[in-house]
């Protein structure tokens, strides 16, 4: 893991932006906002689960008066708790988001996605867990709330990226695996990433679509749709390391090249389509939060 050379960071984040992709993500995951869903067990909330007679270790503070008063011994009264939203960023840390040839890099790109909908879960006195992949291994780090799941967010991002070479196909299919072994209660899943030389994933974003509102966030450079006639060049792909020559002044190569590459998007939107999944696709060359802000409106 290594920040990339090339880094812009984010950008500026408006806190009006902030406010107008707050009200799309409460539109968009409604159902699992707080108050909407009994949690398991009992504990601080608004409707009553049961009065029971005081036993020692009982907070003196939950002491019933009217029960108590009626019955002659002290009664404490118990809630059913409401359940904060929990938001997992499954966050793609291969090696080719370090691509960019725009504003940005991806990888700013991804860090500024998941910063903004990490403030807005903790905002609403949520918790925010976050999944990395792509880097040799799936890294899991539990939800946190409060400051303490605002320093964890950043720490994590901060690492950056995994080092050219490091490639594995079915690291997204295992990542969305792993949130849906570890989220039980419903949520928000966000998944940030390129979506490139990904296998099998289909299955567990399904499975996960059954329980979670799951958005997916498809970050994307513009020199990766199409290339200039600038005649011979190399290119490496930095996760697999392979090296290939191709001659861009030929009209057939460069259209084969942008007809391989929107097949392969199409096909991404198409099976989000059938999974519905909620789809954002985001450029380095533009404004990342107010197209994200739109898409989810």
């Amino acid at each position: 893991m290594a920040p990339p050379a090339a880094r812009q960071g984010p950008g500026p984040m408006p806190h009006a932006l902030l406010d107008a992709l707050a009200i799309a993500v409460t539109q968009r995951v409604a159902g699992s906002l707080p108050g909407d869903r009994r949690a398991a067990g009992v504990g601080a909330g608004t409707e009553l689960a049961q009065i029971r007679p005081y036993a020692f270790g009982d907070d003196v503070r939950r002491i019933d008066a009217a029960a108590t008063a009626r019955t002659g011994e002290p009664h404490v009264r118990l809630e059913v708790p409401e359940r904060t939203l929990t938001t997992w960023l499954a966050v793609d840390v291969s090696a080719s988001m370090a691509f960019g040839t725009a504003r940005r890099l991806k990888w700013d790109v991804s860090e500024g996605v998941a910063l903004a909908l990490g403030r807005l879960a903790l905002r609403h006195a949520g918790r925010v867990g976050m999944v990395t992949f792509g880097a040799g291994g799936t890294v899991v780090r539990p939800p946190r709330g409060s400051k303490a799941g605002v320093v964890a967010l950043r720490r994590a991002l901060g690492a950056g990226v995994a080092i050219d070479g490091a490639a594995d196909p079915h690291a997204l299919a295992d990542a969305l695996g792993r949130v849906g072994r570890v989220a039980r209660l419903p949520g928000l899943v966000v998944v940030i990433s390129d979506f490139r030389d990904q296998h099998d994933w289909a299955r567990a974003m399904g499975v996960l679509r059954a329980r979670h509102a799951v958005l997916a966030v498809e970050v994307h450079d513009p020199r990766e749709a199409s290339i200039p006639p600038v005649g011979r060049i190399a290119v490496v792909d930095p996760e697999t390391g392979k090296r290939v020559e191709v001659d861009t002044s030929r009209p057939r190569v460069r259209a084969k090249f942008e007809a391989i590459e929107r097949e392969r998007r199409e096909t991404l939107a198409s099976e989000l389509r059938r999974l519905r999944v909620d789809h954002a696709s985001l450029s380095t060359e533009e404004d990342w939060l107010l197209q994200l802000g739109r898409r989810l409106r």
